[in-house]
This record gives C-alpha cells, sequence and structure tokens, in this order.
C-alpha cells in the first residue's frame, strides 16, 4: 500500500503515517514505454522510407511521442505529493506537500479530531477527512477506495490510542 505508519520515538503513543500516490510505470519503465511506443509507430512508416508522403506523416508521429512523453512526465509530478500526518496525545498534524513543492499544514489538539468516512457523498468513494478546529481537511484522496476503507480503520485507532493516553 502506498502508506506507511511508523512509531515515534516522542511516546509510546505517538505514530506517524505517510502517504504517497501509487506509481504503477517506474522510471525506468517509462524510457522502456517511449522507446516501443516510437519503434510501434515507426513500423507503417517503413514502407514509405524515400517518399514524400514520409514526411507528411512523420511530424504528426513525432507529435504523438511528444504528447505521451508530456503526459507521463505530467503524471510524475502528480506523483510527488506527500502526506505526513503526526498524532501524539496532544496534537494531531497534517503536512501535504505538493507537486509545486508548496506546503498545506493543519493541526488540532488530538482529543477534538475526529475522522469521518463518507462513503458516497465525496469527490472519490470512501473519501477520509480529518475535522478539527473549524476546518475538515482531505486525507489521501489519491489512494484507491480499498486502501482508504483500510486506512480509515487504521486511522480511527491510532485517533483513539492517541486519546487513551
Amino acid at each position: 500500500m502506498p502508506y506507511h505508519w511508523t512509531p515515534e520515538r516522542g511516546g509510546a503513543h505517538a505514530t506517524r503515517l505517510i502517504l504517497w500516490p501509487h506509481r504503477s510505470l517506474p522510471r525506468s519503465g517509462f524510457a522502456a514505454f517511449i522507446l516501443i511506443t516510437s519503434g510501434m509507430l515507426a513500423v507503417p512508416l517503413l514502407p514509405l522510407l524515400g517518399s514524400l508522403a514520409l514526411w507528411g506523416l512523420l511530424p504528426f508521429l513525432i507529435l504523438a511521442v511528444s504528447a505521451v512523453w508530456w503526459a507521463l512526465q505530467r503524471s510524475y509530478r502528480s506523483g510527488e505529493t506527500r502526506e505526513a500526518l503526526h498524532i501524539d496525545p496532544e496534537t494531531v498534524t497534517l503536512r501535504r506537500v505538493n507537486p509545486g513543492g508548496d506546503e498545506q499544514n493543519w493541526e488540532c489538539n488530538s482529543y477534538w479530531t475526529q475522522a469521518f468516512l463518507y462513503p458516497s457523498e465525496g469527490p472519490v468513494p470512501h473519501y477520509i477527512t480529518l475535522r478539527g478546529k473549524g476546518r475538515e481537511v482531505e486525507l489521501g484522496a489519491f489512494l484507491s477506495e480499498d486502501e482508504r476503507k483500510v486506512l480509515f480503520g487504521e486511522l480511527q485507532t491510532a485517533l483513539n490510542r492517541a486519546r487513551q493516553s
């Protein structure tokens, strides 16, 4: 799963959750994919070698490979999103680093922090939010539906453990 819980050294009830989007195509696969795509698009051009028709089709094929390159690069940039949730007996802190590098931070007293799961009302199925201090923030919207279901149960357990200490 594209998240990981780690206990914090500060106390027995402090924990940290790191979340990141799933990437199905590693960087090495990206290079291979572009190479194979270019090769497959070049196969129909072989009979046209030496003719003017080749020069008419070549810009469109280059444009197609460039569009695939751009789309994959954009996907990798969105994969740079990171969320870090720190839960201890006093506070819950959420830090989100967006693809552009800008940060969003949220903090609330652990006792007042509530986790909510919206099965169908959110922008994605089983949408998870944290509410407290007059604000509601999303958590792990980039995860799959099944991952959010599991994460919600783990999140409830971590918040309850922090409140009990």
